[in-house]
């Protein structure tokens, strides 16, 4: 009969590794290094949904990259979350464009094909994906969450401020996803995602990366993306709002007359509190295959 000890040792350590099955290894050497035996890149979807973010992952979501996410997520294998996460904090750096949070080590160029001026102060912020409550209460956990917490760590060990922040909730069901195309799942989460009360005030404090375990058709990231900006706007606007009636800002540059246009352009939305990419564990195949050249 199995001890206790024993059922909470399979917990921590699995009795095998999460992509091949080798026995007693959390993730075997091979395992560990597909996910990290290329560079994180820049990943698109066919077709890609309006409002995406540069999208940056890891590892193409096949064969033991596929099973070790499964293995975390379904199984319960929660020492996964370690290099998970380290592959996660990849992708992240992969999408940093130099001077954010003083990373200075990004490779991404969305942001500077853009001209927006990311060079702001703050710790960037991982802002995960949230799953719906009865699923993480049928998992027992929550694998995004948890995954985003070690990238949090990985990051800071490297030198690059960060912080995991779960401010986004669910605000209505949706369907389970597993059986919609690209369009259904756009519909599906429509609005469905929203900044929780007094989230919006913590995105203020640095440029924001969208994170997950894995894309396939990018609108959970898109509608994470869209629940984002909306908070961050509405909050800049309450400040924009607040300073003028305090008197502060009398010679703050004005557009038309527009207070709330100038609370977001002097604010920095494209600073603290912007959404500068988002990265994944891992991508469907394709959408590597979109961006070899």
């Amino acid at each position: 009969m199995r001890g206790w000890w024993q059922d909470l040792t399979d917990l921590v350590l699995p009795a095998e590794c999460g992509g091949c099955g080798r026995p007693r290894t959390v993730l075997c050497p091979r395992c560990r290094a597909a996910l990290s035996r290329d560079a994180p890149r820049r990943v698109r979807p066919v077709p890609e949904p309006p409002g995406l973010p540069a999208v940056y992952a890891a590892a193409p979501y096949a064969d033991a990259v596929r099973a070790t996410l499964l293995a975390h997520k379904e199984r319960g294998a929660l020492a996964l979350a370690r290099p998970l996460g380290t592959a996660l904090a990849g992708a992240v750096r992969a999408g940093l464009p130099a001077g954010v949070a003083g990373a200075g080590t990004g490779t991404g160029t969305g942001a500077a094909d853009a001209g927006l001026p990311w060079a702001v102060g703050g710790a960037v912020l991982l802002v995960s994906v949230p799953s719906a409550r009865r699923t993480v209460r049928a998992r027992g956990h929550d694998p995004v969450r948890r995954i985003t917490l070690a990238a949090a760590g990985e990051l800071r060990r490297s030198g690059t401020p960060a912080r995991a922040l779960a401010v986004l909730r669910q605000r209505r069901p949706v369907a389970d996803q597993s059986g919609l195309n690209s369009r259904q799942r756009l519909d599906n989460l429509a609005g469905a995602l929203q900044v929780a009360a007094g989230g919006a005030g913590l995105l203020l404090g640095g440029p924001v990366v969208l994170v997950d375990d894995l894309m396939t058709t990018g609108a959970s990231l898109a509608e994470a993306a869209r629940a984002v900006k909306a908070a961050v706007y509405a909050a800049r606007t309450r400040e924009g709002m607040g300073e003028r009636k305090s008197g502060a800002r009398q010679q703050a540059t004005q557009k038309e007359g527009n207070s709330v246009y100038d609370a977001l352009e002097i604010g920095g939305v494209y600073g603290a509190g912007g959404v500068i990419c988002a990265a994944v564990v891992a991508s469907s195949p394709d959408s590597f295959e979109k961006n070899r050249n």
